[in-house]
């Protein structure tokens, strides 16, 4: 199906003729390239494109919705639309938004539009000759993987919102294992951008085996309270909690807890939490959300106090306030939900701000994090989590040893109140930036 703004106008002047009061189409296409090599073979190489193209009305304060992947389908997508709105339940906030200026956000890169499937794959193989040439203990790759895509977005709709834009994506993983006297230790390590030139694939390849190496040798440690340095991806995870917190959907729902907060305290006032569409190369990073809503950046959380919350144009309307431009679907047969663009913690004064290898220093025991698993099972509304984390022992302000089977468990919110110094090493995984940070008094279970 090709993507057609005119398509769009036609298929919304048929659902005013059938009754509907307001209409929006979402037409979506996209063309992507996934590479697996194991051991300088290629083990997978898929192709897909896809595309498809869904309507919204709302007729009578009553909210409707079909899709299809296919055009000729046009007719009986908008008589699904509309019987669906004339039996649903009326809705004082269903609504569309109108026009305005668009973000100007660079999302689009012609070389990965102009990727070839043999560059791909050398940039895989790249990758995974690097994860061995770092060092003679890594004996295993287990996953190297690189994926590359180019997308089309339409958004029409009957309020005069008429925007186009084109993007695309790419991404590199692996995974390596190291052993060593019988011990075998895993380390995993991911970029990705909108841009190809962005990502070092060979330097994925270096970090991973160094993730793996550098856990050999681990022990365990006995229970304690004691300072914490997450690192940059870790922080990241527990960042990702806040996400779905920070969205008016789950506080309307009383799903958040982050609820009835605005205004007060709720992590350390060294912290800035910033959302932003408008960050070139980003992965959450388009000129207008889902809606066609522009994108922009919003600070969520100033100096520890949050300041507000995210919203779509449904949400919004709830609490009597404008849309953030955080709508997001999860494709064309969807409805638009609410979610982060480009969600990064940050530093509330350039004086918190120190250098990663001065974290260490000043602490007389604690714990560098490196990696946690389990930290999506945190409550999401009580902030309560207890994960399995491995790192490195500090001591005397230096790292001594490798550490496995250690628990950190408390609350997620009084975590966030006990950070003591934010790292300079603000990095984006995916969509969720984060540098390291130092947190005082944390329960370590052995």
């Amino acid at each position: 199906m090709r993507i057609d703004a005119g398509f769009a106008e036609d298929l919304i002047k048929k659902a005013r003729r059938r009754g509907a009061d307001l209409a929006e189409v979402y037409i979506k296409s996209a063309a992507g390239l996934s590479v697996e090599v194991k051991e300088q073979v290629v083990d997978s190489l898929t192709s897909s494109r896809s595309a498809g193209y869904s309507l919204r009305v709302v007729k009578g304060g009553r909210l409707g919705f079909s899709f299809a992947t296919d055009t000729g389908s046009a007719d009986r997508v908008v008589d699904d639309a509309v019987t669906a709105s004339e039996s649903a339940d009326e809705d004082c906030y269903a609504d569309l938004p109108g026009p305005a200026p668009e973000t100007h956000v660079n999302v689009f890169d012609p070389a990965v539009d102009s990727l070839t499937e043999e560059d791909a794959i050398n940039l895989v193989m790249d990758m995974e000759r690097a994860v061995h040439a770092q060092d003679g203990r890594v004996r295993r790759v287990r996953k190297a993987m690189g994926s590359f895509a180019v997308s089309e977005t339409v958004i029409v709709n009957s309020r005069s919102v008429r925007v186009s834009y084109k993007s695309t994506s790419c991404a590199a993983q692996v995974t390596a294992v190291a052993e060593e006297a019988g011990e075998s230790q895993i380390g995993w390590e991911y970029d990705s951008s909108r841009f190809l030139g962005d990502i070092a694939f060979a330097g994925v390849g270096r970090n991973a085996a160094q993730r793996a190496v550098r856990l050999l040798g681990s022990r365990k440690i006995s229970g304690c309270k004691a300072h914490v340095i997450l690192d940059n991806s870790v922080t990241g995870e527990f960042l990702g909690i806040f996400a779905s917190s920070l969205s008016s959907e789950a506080v309307q729902k009383g799903k958040s807890l982050l609820a009835g907060r605005l205004g007060s305290q709720v992590v350390s006032s060294k912290l800035n939490l910033i959302d932003s569409g408008a960050l070139p190369g980003r992965a959450g990073s388009s000129p207008v959300d889902a809606e066609g809503v522009p994108t922009r950046e919003k600070v969520l959380i100033r100096e520890g106090v949050l300041a507000a919350y995210l919203y779509n144009t449904y949400t919004a309307r709830r609490d009597s306030v404008e849309s953030t431009g955080n709508a997001v679907r999860g494709g064309f047969s969807s409805l638009p939900s609410v979610g982060v663009t480009n969600l990064f913690l940050d530093a509330a004064s350039e004086g918190y701000v120190v250098q990663k290898k001065r974290l260490f220093m000043g602490i007389d025991k604690g714990l560098y994090v490196v990696d946690a698993m389990g930290v999506h099972t945190a409550n999401p509304v009580s902030g309560e989590f207890s994960v399995g984390v491995t790192g490195m022992w500090i001591e005397g302000g230096e790292l001594k040893h490798p550490v496995k089977e250690a628990v950190i468990s408390g609350n997620i919110l009084d975590f966030f109140s006990r950070v003591e110094s934010v790292g300079d090493d603000l990095r984006f995984y995916g969509n969720i930036g984060a540098p390291s940070i130092v947190i005082s008094g944390v329960d370590i279970s052995g």
